[in-house]
């Protein structure tokens, strides 16, 4: 790869880049441009139970994907508690109405999934016409966007998600990459998007290393997991790069080899489940549940780069499972047990750090200079996105959010843990 390490000049741009989308579609997790930023201008800052609530959908089962949006349809999935069926769910934008609930697949014997999972909860990512979801290793499918047919689908992959799968599929040009992160097997894999082929699967390089009291390689599962979504970003030189965060390490990747390219190892980390972000030549990437680290990474470099590519570290108030944003020259995150931080982005320097209570799964996201965040109990806090920590607006929803909102026109989509709000102003 023609990214060199010493190179601090590189300018890269995520390959689906958010300006190329239409506002209204929130086509994967984390929105267009990967980064949770919507375009939005006219978002709701107050809501409630009878307040901005243009409609609201109970959903039944238990699930914790994210929706997402493609013209004025919502797609979620979602999966029955024992997790012996997978369901994809098809809604009216403007309604709310359900336009059909389409059982995919039936697993007579569902892996064990820890009750703070879901059977259900990697997040769909879509294209014109298309769906593509996967539930983990039980089942992998295209879908017609139109009335749920299945164009193709996968139940071979072999992977022991342990707690429950988590990582979301994404799209790069002909491929449909998924990390699959267990305690048996950890890989990445391209499948061709129109059949469902394998195109390309990787191993990871790193594996827990600890060893037992007879000298050998200890089989614990958790330190093996991780549950984070990959991303492309298109480097100076038009070099495209998959970045991708594993147990114990964030790797870089050529997309359409799989070949790995470097790997910043951040050894006794494990579970990382946030989708790293990227700006001013850095990636900035949590690194999992036991350090709650985050990292700021120069791509490029061969092989193991961890002396000399990381910029700097924090582990003050950095996230296990919210993802962080990143606007202008700051980073914003909130940490599962509701500390908001505001960092500097190109030093790491820490600007403010305040509690905002409450417990936190699902990732924010930015939209009008307004960040807004939604924990597992009910509770919405929009807050500014500036140098001063400001609270705009605190809400209330009668359920909690695992999953992430998307965002269509003025149009605020939260997904609780029993029903989908159509949230706007009115």
């Amino acid at each position: 790869m023609a990214i060199r390490a010493g190179i601090l000049t590189l300018s890269f741009s995520l390959s689906i880049n958010a300006a190329s989308h239409a506002a209204e579609n929130w086509d994967q997790f984390r929105g267009p441009g990967e980064q949770g930023q919507a375009e939005a201008s006219r978002l709701p800052t107050e809501w409630g139970e009878k307040k901005n609530v243009a409609w609201k959908t109970p959903v039944e089962g238990k699930a914790w994907s994210s929706p997402v949006v493609w013209g004025d349809r919502i797609w979620v999935t979602k999966a029955n508690p024992k997790g012996t069926e997978l369901s994809v769910v098809c809604l009216n934008k403007s309604n709310g109405k359900v336009l059909y609930d389409k059982l995919l697949w039936k697993v007579e014997d569902p892996q064990f999934c820890h009750a703070f999972n879901s059977y259900a909860s990697p997040t769909p990512v879509l294209e014109d016409g298309l769906v593509y979801l996967t539930f983990g290793s039980p089942y992998t499918a295209c879908l017609k966007a139109s009335d749920g047919e299945v164009v193709w689908k996968r139940s071979d992959f072999v992977c022991d998600h342990f707690r429950g799968a988590g990582s979301s599929p994404i799209l790069y040009k002909g491929l449909l990459i998924l990390n699959f992160d267990g305690a048996d097997h950890q890989f990445v894999v391209a499948m061709d998007k129109k059949t469902g082929k394998t195109i390309w699967k990787t191993p990871r390089s790193v594996d827990y290393r600890d060893l037992d009291a007879n000298g050998k390689p200890k089989r614990d599962g958790d330190m093996r997991k991780a549950y984070g979504t990959p991303l492309i970003l298109k480097a100076a030189g038009g070099h495209d790069l998959l970045v991708s965060a594993g147990a114990m390490a964030l790797y870089g990747y050529d997309p359409m080899t799989g070949k790995e390219l470097w790997r910043v190892e951040t050894i006794g980390t494990h579970s990382s489940s946030c989708r790293p972000v990227t700006g001013h030549g850095l990636i900035y990437a949590t690194m999992g549940f036991s350090k709650g680290l985050l990292i700021a990474v120069r791509p490029g470099g061969k092989g193991l780069v961890s002396g000399s590519h990381v910029a700097w570290k924090y582990n003050k108030a950095a996230p296990k499972k919210p993802s962080i944003l990143l606007h202008g020259d700051l980073l914003f995150m909130v940490d599962d047990g509701g500390v908001a931080a505001c960092l500097d982005a190109k030093s790491g320097k820490e600007i403010w750090k305040q509690r905002i209570g409450g417990n936190f799964s699902a990732s924010p996201i930015l939209a009008d200079g307004r960040i807004y965040l939604f924990d597992e109990d009910g509770k919405g806090t929009v807050i500014a996105a500036d140098r001063a920590f400001k609270v705009i607006a605190t809400n209330e929803l009668e359920a909690g959010c695992m999953g992430s909102p998307a965002v269509s026109g003025d149009l605020l989509i939260v997904r609780t843990k029993k029903a989908l709000y159509g949230i706007r102003n009115r």
